[in-house]
């Protein structure tokens, strides 16, 4: 797709300079951008890397000078990977869905689908369905019962919306994801091993068989609008109330979600993220990879989580946190620095003992 330097420059709100009537069909980091591509050079770092290729034009930094790079025409990013969001949404043209229903898809009477339609084959959409306008649904995906979805869904290969789920407009979810499907919840007769060892921290007064009992999950799920769901994603409904997710939270791939969990606005989750039933999640909480967070608890608004830290208690609004268990990350970084520190200080106590031992032996 062909866009002018004067359309992109005016899509991203930016300003720009010389030929704005060039025209590129694509983008290319610096040094790989042929003459038809735009060169992504937003920072000082890759300005050099300009000369290496062939590029006419480039969004570049505020203050660059981009003539003396042999550019005809540049684009100014205050903020690069801000300009980065509009031209990617500028220049990608999304899936390929045929307008229209397919005919492979199975489509059930009840169900009521919006104006401008895009559902590829064998796409399932059960009873009593609701999906608003300008729905594109890629091949393989499901539907189950009485599930409602807003305006502008863009739902991929494979996906499954389960039974009575609630999404709001512009959802956006990548192949794979299954969103409504039971919570992992179950009880034995008796005080489980599990219920014990909470109790005492610890200690067991005598193990025995268990049989586990299985709770089934009446809730469903809700999502709000703006809403984006990773690749292999679970969103496990609720047991009684639903399993709830904020407008504007973005969930990575391979992201789970227990049953009853609340999850505010805004949020980012990124992959492999795992939050165990009835937490509750503020709002604008970012948590790196392989976070997880404890059942039952609760972490405030704009709390910060690093890579792989685990929640095992509330977690106060504002937080950074980082480690296994989650500390402050001022705190984290001390016990990093101490833990490098202890192979010294025992070869430190190994030669204070020895030398202690050495004076009571002359005694």
């Amino acid at each position: 797709m062909a866009h002018s330097i004067r359309d992109i420059a005016k899509a991203l709100g930016a300003e720009a300079e010389g030929d704005l009537d060039l025209v590129v069909t694509g983008a290319a980091e610096p040094a790989a951008a042929g003459p038809d591509a735009l060169a992504l050079a937003m920072d000082p770092r890759y300005g050099d890397g300009i000369a290496k290729g062939r590029a006419r034009a480039a969004i570049v930094w505020p203050g660059a000078d981009w003539q003396s790079m042999g550019l005809q025409a540049a684009i100014f990013a205050p903020r690069g990977r801000l300009a980065m969001a509009g031209l990617t949404h500028l220049m990608d043209p999304g899936p390929d869905i045929a307008p229209g229903i397919h005919s492979l898809a199975v489509v059930h009477p009840t169900a009521r689908i919006g104006e401008g339609a895009a559902i590829g084959p064998f796409v399932v959409i059960g009873a009593g369905v609701v999906i608003g306008p300008g729905a594109r649904i890629a091949s393989h995906v499901s539907i189950a019962e009485g599930a409602r979805i807003g305006s502008a869904p863009l739902i991929l290969q494979g996906a499954r919306i389960g039974a009575r789920v609630t999404i709001g407009d512009r959802f956006i979810c990548q192949p794979g994801a299954v969103i409504g499907a039971d919570g992992f919840s179950f009880v034995t007769p008796e005080k489980s091993g599990v219920e014990e060892i909470r109790e005492t921290l610890g200690s067991r007064a005598e193990i025995k068989d268990q049989t586990w009992t299985r709770i089934h999950s009446l809730g469903a799920v809700t999502i709000g609008d703006d809403v984006e769901i990773g690749a292999n994603v679970c969103v496990d409904r609720g047991t009684i109330r639903d399993t709830s997710i904020g407008s504007g939270t973005k969930l990575d791939n391979l992201v789970h979600i227990g049953h009853n969990v609340q999850v505010g606005r805004d949020c980012l989750l990124c992959g492999q993220v795992g939050i165990a039933g009835s937490a509750r999640i503020g709002d604008r909480v970012v948590m790196g990879g392989q976070c997880g967070v404890n059942d039952n608890i609760f972490v405030g608004n704009d709390v910060i989580a690093g890579g792989a830290t685990k929640i095992f208690t509330n977690a106060p609004a504002g937080r950074v946190l980082l480690g296994y268990p989650a500390v402050k990350m001022e705190t984290h970084v001390e016990m990093q620095k101490a833990l490098r520190r202890l192979p010294r200080l025992a070869a430190r106590v190994a030669a204070l003992e020895k030398g202690l031992s050495a004076e009571t032996e002359g005694e």
